[in-house]
């Protein structure tokens, strides 16, 4: 039996854009950290901060649903 709730998304779109270019962000950001000769770790760091900023970034540029 289906209700209306069971009908919504578990994420919006624009969650899930969000998420996704964060992500490559982050992924991008420790391949091209791993590339200039950095360790695992400062990679894996690297990539991590880039996500993060990447989020924050694409949640301010990426309009609201209305």
């Amino acid at each position: 039996m289906t209700t209306p709730e069971s009908d919504k998304p578990l994420v919006t779109v624009r969650a899930a854009l969000v998420l996704t270019l964060g992500v490559l962000v982050g992924v991008g950001a420790g391949l091209l950290a791993g590339a200039a000769g950095r360790g695992l770790p400062e990679s894996v760091l690297s990539g991590c901060a880039a996500a993060a900023a990447g989020l924050l970034l694409f949640h301010q540029l990426i309009a609201k649903d209305e």
